[in-house]
């Protein structure tokens, strides 16, 4: 496992979309292993593959109930609404409040292959639509909502 350096929010790559992974492959698995590396040595609750270059659709997450790692993300369902500050690793020092459902179903591959059914409601709804904006190429602040006065 390696820590990669986070792109920034000036760098191209982070408004690119990215390409499904194809195949679950060393490749595969060692971008996981070196996202969740560098997620956790950031102090992140999560990370997508373009955040450390690579446009390939996969997040790793943990918002302190176990790393889930997504490949091929898809977002089922969405219900709810919930408004909070919202940082990045890639916007470092930065938030903003952003509207987000409060509860997300999402469905994607595991590091094995098999289809999973992830859940979240709350901080984890957020923090999936979040690192699934990634893989499209969006950043919270094209969602961030007025400040109030």
């Amino acid at each position: 496992m390696a820590t990669r350096q986070i792109r920034l929010s000036t760098d191209e790559v982070l408004r690119k979309i990215c390409k499904p992974v194809k195949e679950i492959n060393q490749n595969t698995l060692t971008l996981l292993d070196d996202m969740a590396e560098t997620m956790y040595a950031a102090n992140g609750v999560g990370l997508a593959a373009p955040q450390v270059g690579v446009l390939k659709r996969m997040v790793t997450i943990d918002i302190g109930d176990g790393l889930v790692e997504l490949i091929n993300p898809v977002i089922l369902e969405a219900k709810g609404s919930q408004i909070d500050y919202e940082g990045c690793l890639s916007i470092p020092g930065a938030s903003a409040r952003v509207d987000r459902p409060e509860y997300v179903k999402v469905e994607a591959l595991n590091r094995n292959g098999e289809k999973i059914i992830v859940e979240g409601e709350e901080l984890m709804a957020v923090a999936l639509c979040h690192e699934l904006d990634h893989l499209d190429g969006v950043l919270y602040i094209d969602k961030a909502l007025p400040e109030e006065e």
